[in-house]
């Protein structure tokens, strides 16, 4: 036995079952052949000896590898059965081929190979007839046998119709743990591909983060050499804003490429919003003005959302400092199904853009999660909106 199964794929607990049945069948038999009948016993009946005991020991001890062979068991435990009624044995009810004819039906019952099927349905309907055969030849009348016999064949029809719903039942159940299984695969594929999808995502964050943190350090570079003269203390502190973003910069890339490298990552981690915080407080420390008003229970954010608000809003950002004239008014809004970050900054004169390459970056994150981001001008006001679905947050 291997893991609790035979080498023929009948489970231990199936040959313990088959066992078992065989000795109760065992039981059953002798008792009525040794009592001489289930009702009066019959005084032509020839009583138990170790004839009788041999035939009925051989209908029941096939019934160990009904499972194996059911339709030789079946042809095994019917001769036999037929020889105690010739013999004259007390045999008042077939116990042997009955339970076999019950293991045909499971097997057979709904075979693809017709003869298959029309041979077993065959042999099991020629039991009662072969019986009636074998009671008038010796010496029986059937008319006093008529009521056994119909008791008998209404007997193997039961067995028959009670194997093939059987069958079918196992079949159902059989039906349900492929679809489970099926099913379980199908999550564990759908598990890899949104793992595949993260990936791809912080790939294209890695790519966002660089782009954001190089225009920042353009914008200070050139703050830099501007105040070089006039006011040293300004440049340097630009100077320090440099080194400062570089050094964020290279820390975010490491956690992005390790993130990359990890495959069983899970997509659906949440993050902590607090993240939100840190870019205004990175943003401030690199001279922008910036008036945040947070609303709503600081709930855990599904991370592909975080990722996008944080984004979104790294892009605002950033194009308030290259495009304004360097202040920005930040509300952010934590609802039960919705996450909403508003950027307000005036343009101090300059054309505003409300499309290009980072309008359109922010628009598709939004998208992609089933969300919405607007943009307007309004008297020299540039106005960015952005609205995340996220279902219910995470205290």
């Amino acid at each position: 036995m291997r893991g609790g199964t035979t080498l023929d794929g009948v489970t231990a607990r199936g040959v313990v079952n088959q066992v078992g049945t065989a000795a109760l069948v065992l039981a059953l038999s002798l008792g009525v052949v040794a009592s001489g009948g289930l009702g009066t016993p019959d005084p032509d009946a020839r009583g138990i000896d170790w004839l009788g005991v041999v035939l009925v020991t051989l209908t029941a001890a096939p019934l160990v590898a009904r499972r194996r062979s059911p339709l030789s068991v079946y042809l095994a435990t019917s001769a036999p059965s037929i020889a105690l009624v010739s013999l004259h044995y007390p045999v008042d009810f077939p116990f042997g081929p009955v339970v076999a004819i019950y293991t045909v039906a499971t097997t057979y019952g709904a075979d693809p190979r017709p003869r298959r099927r029309r041979t077993a349905m065959v042999l099991a309907g020629a039991f009662v007839p072969i019986a009636a055969a074998a009671h008038a030849a010796s010496g029986y009348h059937l008319r006093g046998l008529a009521a056994g016999l119909a008791f008998w064949a209404l007997t193997f029809v039961g067995a028959w119709i009670a194997g093939d719903r059987t069958r079918l039942r196992r079949e159902r159940i059989d039906a349900l743990e492929e679809r489970a299984a099926r099913a379980e695969r199908d999550a564990e594929r759908e598990r890899r591909l949104a793992a595949a999808e993260e990936r791809t995502r912080i790939a294209r964050e890695l790519h966002d983060s660089a782009g954001h943190a190089i225009n920042v350090i353009l914008v200070q570079a050139g703050a830099a050499r501007l105040l070089h003269e006039r006011d040293p203390q300004g440049s340097q502190r630009a100077i320090a804003t440099i080194e400062h973003v570089a050094r964020d910069t290279i820390g975010e890339i490491d956690q992005l490429v390790r993130a990359l490298r990890e495959d069983d990552d899970d997509p659906l981690r949440r993050v902590d919003p607090a993240a939100l915080e840190e870019l205004l407080e990175h943003h401030r420390a690199t001279g922008l003005k910036i008036c945040a008003d947070v609303h709503g229970e600081h709930g855990a954010l599904p991370r592909s959302v975080a990722w996008a608000g944080y984004r979104i809003l790294q892009e605002a950002l950033t194009n308030a400092a290259r495009h304004g004239h360097g202040t920005a008014d930040v509300d952010i809004r934590f609802q039960p199904e919705t996450f909403e970050i508003t950027v307000t900054n005036p343009t101090a004169g300059r054309p505003a853009r409300t499309s290009g390459h980072g309008i359109v970056g922010m628009r598709e994150r939004a998208s992609l999660l089933g969300g919405s981001l607007r943009t307007s001008v309004d008297n020299g006001t540039f106005r960015l909106s952005a609205r995340l679905p996220c279902g219910e947050m995470t205290p």
